[in-house]
């Protein structure tokens, strides 16, 4: 497809005369977030080569190099962001502290625009109302647009205030009209449920709506900027004529060439500012064709923003005043326990990764054991299990490879792991939930975890500690129903679970126990997001349904009142991550991973199962050829008596 719409360029230009052609560069990030320095940060430095990747102030530099290129040409650049600009790096904390430092890097760069993502609301929408506001919103849109075309406010609510733009057009030095409009995804919306009560409307209706809005404006090129994935983009692009460009973001894809649908060209730098995309165009007035010319200038489609990248002074002294902000809300919020987010807290033979779908990771088992053993700690209580959504779990334990850093982990890289959101007290991330449920509840999380990554994705697939069981996720849905694609659920897809008797570290030698299903209470903690969003679904799916209560049985009113303290204050997962890692057995001196969680413990053990689907038609069948024999035996018994 990308083959051939290039040849179609071509062809198509060699009867254009280049000169003739209004040019324009599009350059485009997507999915920063709030990674204000290059990682891994153990890597990272400013003088030497190094493989850390991104950092605003390598992007700075790239992005003024090409501006001073493109100027010396008379051509015009724009600069975009495909949403998510929020979420992930301990430096998004520092909005919970009044500062809005991606924001502000990136009005300081000089991008025209970015839409809203789904993680600039994983504070809630006040609290990104009050960011914008400390941005300068609304009298900063004409320095740097904020874009969301679907987005509907409800009125009175404080994000009005901001007036986020639905769509707006460039009138670039050329005479170029270029017109912008911004749609956060359906999948992208499914993954906030803390954007409530602000909600988004349908994502193609908004499109031909605004696509008709900025051609009656009289724009030349139409620009989608899309916080959605690569298909919802790709089906837009399909469904809705007169799209000229889609800048996406959302499924953190980096795109070596432009996808093309429909006339439209759709590309995704990747995340984290790993490279910087380059779109170049020229515009045809005659003809009202678009034509891409990357291939005809010989670049790059994305430019990989490593250490061979000087960074930007002005830009890095700006990262530095928020790196020092940082390290004072660590230093007081740890009481003195870290200090430093690029500190070396442990060591690391190997990488620990999260690779795979729908089954148990090795940084998972890190992550549940930090938060089985360290509540335990913390309470004083004895913790069953632990259980956290790979969604929430954002990154590998990836020790350091430089002669400064090798084998090391840092507080940033390893608190970016399972650094996202907030609890009730509105400081930095996920605080850890103590509830208790019967055995026959853990059975049905067990089934919740498989019947929704197979719905909605790897995601909401549970990683575990304390626990192993055998389970068929694919066994997970009977069915879906012909024309609607409604799943049935089978609640058949775990076979059974052993619960792990013995102390500390969960080990494959055990002991073990059959884990019943009956009323036998067990200690469970998870965090924030996933304890709020497990319940719900069994007011869809009451076969599933789990009610949340303490240690006497009795069911909690409200999830807040299940949060963990300690000293005063909400536990949060990050910090058992890194107290865990920094406690660590030493070997020279140094806190070590042990070997043992270089790779998965047969904790989530994928079982393929008799694919229960064929029920309905074994029984079936067996009904018709019953049916048949009946009749047969009907007919010759009418045979014998005539």
């Amino acid at each position: 497809m990308i083959l051939s719409f290039l040849l179609m360029a071509w062809v198509s230009l060699g009867s254009v005369q280049a000169d003739s052609l209004l040019r324009v560069t599009i350059l485009h990030t997507n999915d920063e977030h709030s990674i204000l320095k290059p990682l891994p940060t153990v890597d990272y430095h400013p003088d030497f080569e190094n493989p850390s990747l991104g950092g605003f102030a390598r992007l700075a530099t790239a992005v003024n190099n090409i501006r001073d290129n493109k100027a010396a040409q008379n051509e015009p650049v724009l600069l975009f962001s495909g949403g998510d600009i929020l979420g992930g790096s301990p430096f998004a904390w520092l909005i919970l502290n009044e500062e809005a430092p991606e924001i502000k890097l990136m009005q300081h760069i000089g991008y025209d625009a970015m839409v809203v993502g789904n993680h600039e609301f994983d504070y809630g929408p006040d609290i990104f109302a009050d960011y914008l506001e400390l941005a300068g919103y609304p009298e900063n849109h004409g320095k740097m647009a904020v874009i969301s075309s679907n987005i509907e406010i409800p009125e009175g609510h404080a994000l009005e205030n901001a007036g986020i733009l639905r769509s707006t057009v460039y009138e670039l030095e050329n005479g170029l009209r270029v017109g912008i409009f911004g749609l956060l995804g359906k999948e992208a919306t499914d993954v906030a449920p803390l954007a409530e009560p602000i909600t988004f409307a349908d994502q193609h209706e908004t499109a031909r709506q605004y696509v008709e809005i900025l051609q009656n404006q009289g724009a030349d090129i139409i620009v989608a900027i899309t916080h959605s994935g690569t298909l919802e983009d790709q089906l837009l692009a399909a469904d809705v004529d007169g799209i000229d460009v889609i800048v996406g973001g959302h499924d953190h894809v980096a795109l070596n060439e432009p996808i093309t649908v429909n006339n439209t060209i759709i590309v995704q730098s990747g995340y984290y500012l790993h490279n910087l995309g380059v779109l170049e165009l020229g515009y045809d007035p005659e003809s009202n064709r678009l034509y891409v010319l990357n291939e005809l200038n010989g670049t790059s489609h994305l430019l990989p923003l490593d250490s061979s990248i000087p960074e930007d002074s002005l830009t890095a002294s700006i990262i530095l005043e928020y790196s020092e902000k940082l390290n004072s809300f660590l230093n007081e919020f740890t009481n003195g326990t870290f200090q430093d987010y690029t500190e070396h807290i442990a060591f690391s033979d190997n990488s620990l990764t999260h690779a795979g779908r729908f089954r148990e990771t090795a940084v998972g088992n890190v992550v549940t054991d930090a938060m089985r053993l360290v509540t335990e700690e913390a309470t004083g209580k004895h913790v069953d299990f632990a259980f956290q959504g790979n969604g929430v779990i954002r990154a590998d334990i990836i020790p350091g490879t430089m002669p400064w850093s090798e084998g090391a982990l840092s507080f940033m890289d390893v608190a970016t792991i399972a650094g996202l959101g907030t609890g009730p007290d509105l400081q930095p991330g996920y605080p850890v939930v103590s509830v208790y449920l019967t055995g026959e509840e853990i059975y049905r999380v067990l089934e919740i975890s498989a019947l929704l990554s197979q719905f909605l994705g790897n995601i909401y697939f549970l990683q575990v500690s304390g626990l192993r069981f055998e389970v068929d996720p694919e066994r997970s849905i009977l069915m879906r129903i012909p024309f609607l694609g409604t799943p049935i659920p089978t609640y058949r897809a775990v076979f059974g679970a052993e619960l792990f008797m013995g102390d500390g570290v969960q080990h494959e030698e055990g002991p073990w126990q059959n884990l019943e299903k009956d009323d036998t209470l067990y200690h469970v903690v998870s965090d924030y997001y996933v304890a709020s969003f497990l319940p719900m679904i069994g007011d869809l799916l009451p076969n599933l349904q789990l009610v949340l209560k303490d240690e006497d049985g009795n069911p909690i009113e409200s999830i807040d009142d299940a949060v963990v303290h300690r000293d005063e204050r909400e536990l949060k997962v990050w910090q058992t991550l890194t107290e865990y890692l920094a406690s660590m057995p030493t070997v020279d001196g140094r806190p070590t991973i042990p070997a043992s969680y270089q790779e998965t413990g047969n904790r989530i053990i994928i079982k393929k199962g008799f694919p229960l689907v064929v029920w309905p038609i074994v029984i079936l069948s067996a009904l018709v050829m019953l049916s048949i024999w009946l009749i047969r035996k009907f007919l010759n018994r009418n045979r014998k008596l005539s």
